[in-house]
């Protein structure tokens, strides 16, 4: 079976495995695990920022970053198709306890600065307030559109005039970076915080890291504790984890085999399939989705249905060319 649902299901290479085996480990609810401390350092550096926490899950880390960014019954600005607010089981209702107010971006799930004025309430006796925008960089939802620092720049800066924090999801930030050709810390300098997924396409079997400044990584802590983050001996998490961010550099592997899956598939009569930015490639059926997916499984290839007639396929590091071939077959049986 090829699997191309998500780049989160691959395999622990052979070297995680080792290193979780021989990690030095403590307690790092008391910050005695020298693995999870190296870790989050390594991180911290690679994005930029003053400090970073190791999370069990992205979505975790969106979660702790909204509590500890905002008061209760705050609004947070966040794009319609974001992954904060479309696929987290209205997590910033739940954990955060405010409420939201979605933007509709472009259609690379680009915020323009002029949106977040707009969409920014001031704080008085009837309204709550702004206090969070998020923004999403690979845009998930949008086929792992590489929105340019700048683009970020420009709708946190909006933001900011006014006061309002803001959190980038990056669960493939590094995606976003291989595409662009510059150091991750470019999207990040213009942020306040960030998360990132160590468990997609770098290939670790757990974790992602949110980095910011080091109050905010304190604050950050307690309300990774609340959420039932707080972990032991961790860093057998931490070392793939470790290992994980030496793979930043193969991601430009995946983003090919993205390119050259599309290009197969969009010739197969019944598909419409755009060339990809990332590793994520969507493709339009004339067949309701399910039913195509249904079809594909029964010739070995794995895919998810994103709309009703939008499925997505992921290239990652379990999948190579042969595979990426292999699926176009599958995929011209099946439809």
């Amino acid at each position: 079976m090829i699997d191309l649902r998500s780049d989160t299901v691959t395999r622990p290479s052979d070297a995680m495995r080792a290193a979780a085996r021989d990690a030095e480990v403590g307690d790092d609810v008391y910050r005695e695990d020298p693995t999870v401390n190296e870790l989050q350092e390594r991180a911290a550096d690679v994005l930029g920022t003053e400090a970073a926490l190791l999370v069990p899950s992205g979505t975790m880390g969106n979660q702790v970053a909204a509590r500890t960014h905002t008061e209760r019954g705050q609004e947070v600005l966040c794009e319609v198709e974001s992954h904060i607010y479309k696929w987290e089981l209205a997590g910033l209702a739940q954990h955060a306890e405010v409420q939201t107010r979605t933007i509709d971006g472009d259609e690379r799930g680009v915020v323009a600065p002029e949106q977040v004025r707009e969409g920014y309430v001031a704080a008085d006796g009837h309204r709550p307030g702004t206090g969070l925008l998020t923004l999403e960089n690979t845009h998930n939802s949008k086929g792992g559109t590489a929105i340019a620092p700048e683009r970020i720049a420009d709708a946190a800066a909006a933001a900011h005039d006014r006061d309002v924090p803001v959190h980038l999801d990056g669960a493939r930030l590094f995606n976003a970076a291989a595409a662009r050709g510059v150091p991750a810390s470019d999207f990040v300098e213009p942020v306040d915080t960030v998360m990132c997924c160590l468990s997609k396409g770098l290939g670790a079997p757990v974790g992602s890291v949110l980095a910011g400044p080091e109050s905010f990584v304190e604050a950050a802590r307690r309300n990774r504790k609340l959420l039932g983050g707080g972990m032991r001996q961790a860093g057998m998490l931490a070392a793939p984890g470790i290992e994980a961010l030496d793979n930043r550099e193969r991601l430009a592997e995946d983003h090919r085999r993205a390119e050259r899956l599309a290009a197969g598939l969009d010739r197969v009569e019944g598909l419409s399939v755009p060339t990809p930015e990332t590793n994520i490639v969507l493709a339009e059926t004339d067949d309701p989705a399910e039913r195509f997916l249904d079809a594909c499984e029964a010739e070995g290839v794995l895919g998810v249905p994103f709309d009703d007639h939008v499925v997505r396929f992921c290239t990652h590091w379990d999948v190579d060319d042969g595979d990426v071939d292999a699926a176009v077959d599958a995929v011209e049986r099946a439809a």
